[in-house]
């Protein structure tokens, strides 16, 4: 009987070295993930600013762009990407459904085989097209991330490829098919402009709302555009999304209808103050800012790329302006670039895969915000300029936001800024300095409420957020404040 038992160990030992060294992880073993939905169906907060669970739960918009994920990606490739998301602090992926009329998957697959007869599709053998999206789709549920359905890219609606009644026909397939899903939110349109062919967009999207009245829906707008201008009053919308664009300042390229003063193609914050000029209030984001390691302007490869310290002013320029989360994109990753995969924009997937890409430090830094935002009071918090004196433009203005009874500034540049601590409650302030890059604590001191100017001195000359608490308030205690790194490179 000693004997066996001692067999019994040695096997269990010998298993436990191989899983060790193997890195094998067992189903049961697997590290639990809580479910977002667990608190409910994603809904809009009462004050029409932000997203929330049925709970009441504050949901805050991570996304990644990930458009041909479900074109270019095989099943264990597609696990792969969606499980460094999760890992990365991501709780949206945006994907293109379909590229064409028919798009074509990994396997060779067409969504479309019969054009907009979807009475078969599932009876044909083999493992086809939507199988492959519904693959996606759990995965991304297993990893506690939604699901943002482009249900159509705009511009196969722009050259004809589907019409009214087909989008009768797709919407109804599309919410069927989905609608008990609990990962999906729904984005009409594609990059393009609202005005165009506008019948389509309505009746995809009243289709689709008839079926699954429970997820949310949006519109994804061409660059410097926003849904607001077109759908705001659409019962169909329930949140606003914009596209700030890849540009820089001055960049306009030749574009003759250009819906942005001159000189501000870099302000994204402006698309979220324009939004509140409609009404009623939704909520907005930016759902396809500049990209990590995309050419400025897109269209010539000798233009300097934007950088990790780039996707990071665009996030937090947004979000303190009022918006209800954040997309990141990487040139390489929303393309799925990788050798022998030629990409658009001058991604060279034989230099930089998008597998490589997914250790670059902007995709790995989103988070940080994302931490920021839900550790403080959520639905109070407002857009509040006034905060600052003596405020700079373009890449040295400053931008903030608070709540009753804390403050955020963000300082891309590192300069100098002047702080009114008497615009929140308590006579005395706790102020910290995070920085954006690592999302590290610095303690700045205990002060009086009133003007303060905080120097460079007090942090390093690099981009961050500049954090004043009532100091009767303990909301980021938990965050284990931390000397900053300074060996961090802030500027890849």
């Amino acid at each position: 009987m000693k004997t066996k038992k001692s067999d019994q160990w040695k096997w269990a030992s010998l298993l436990a070295l191989f899983l060790l060294l193997f890195h094998v992880q067992l189903p049961w073993a697997a590290p639990r993930i809580e479910k977002p939905w667990s608190n409910g169906r994603l809904q809009v907060s009462a004050n029409g600013r932000f997203l929330q669970f049925a709970n009441g739960k504050p949901f805050f918009w991570l996304g990644d762009t990930g458009w041909l994920l479900p074109e270019r990606l095989n099943r264990d490739e597609a696990a792969f990407y969606l499980r460094r998301c999760g890992e990365a602090g991501y709780n949206v992926v945006q994907v293109q459904t379909v590229n064409g009329v028919p798009a074509i998957n990994a396997y060779g697959k067409l969504s479309m085989p019969k054009g907009f007869d979807f009475s078969t599709i599932d009876t044909a053998e083999g493992y086809g097209y939507w199988q492959h999206l519904d693959y996606i789709v759990d995965v991304a549920a297993s990893n506690g991330i939604y699901i943002g359905m482009v249900c159509i890219w705009g511009g196969l609606v722009k050259s004809g490829q589907m019409n009214v009644e087909q989008a009768k026909l797709y919407g109804t397939f599309l919410a069927e098919r989905y609608k008990d899903r609990p990962n999906i939110v729904w984005i009409i349109g594609g990059d393009i402009q609202g005005h165009i062919k506008t019948e389509v967009w309505d009746t995809l999207a009243t289709t689709i709302r008839r079926i699954d009245p429970t997820h949310l829906m949006t519109f994804h707008p061409r660059g410097r555009t926003t849904s607001a201008y077109w759908f705001n009053n659409r019962d169909w919308l329930d949140f606003n999304m914009f596209q700030s664009g890849h540009r820089r300042y001055g960049q306009r390229m030749g574009n003759k209808d250009y819906p942005i003063p001159d000189h501000t193609e870099e302000d994204s914050w402006m698309y979220v103050d324009s939004a509140w000029s409609y009404r009623p209030i939704k909520p907005v984001l930016d759902g396809e800012p500049s990209y990590e390691d995309i050419p400025q302007g897109l269209h010539d490869a000798h233009e300097p790329r934007w950088s990790a310290r780039d996707v990071r002013r665009y996030a937090y320029w947004s979000v303190f302006a009022g918006s209800c989360g954040h997309t990141y994109g990487h040139n390489a990753i929303m393309q799925f670039a990788k050798p022998g995969i030629p990409g658009a924009y001058f991604a060279d997937g034989q230099k930089k895969a998008w597998y490589q890409a997914l250790d670059d430090p902007g995709f790995n830094q989103m988070k940080h915000l994302k931490q920021l935002m839900l550790a403080l009071p959520y639905f109070d918090r407002v857009p509040d300029q006034s905060l600052i004196e003596e405020n700079g433009e373009r890449y040295e203005r400053l931008i903030a936001t608070r709540g009753n009874d804390y403050l955020l500034v963000y300082n891309h540049t590192g300069r100098s800024m002047r702080i009114r601590l008497d615009k929140i409650s308590g006579q005395r302030k706790n102020v910290w300095w995070m920085d954006a890059a690592t999302g590290a604590l610095k303690f700045i001191g205990c002060f009086e409420s009133k003007v303060l100017t905080f120097a460079p001195v007090a942090f390093p000359a690099s981009d961050g957020v500049l954090i004043a608490i009532d100091a009767k308030c303990h909301y980021i205690d938990h965050l284990s404040p931390v000397v900053i790194p300074q060996e961090v490179d802030r500027n890849e």
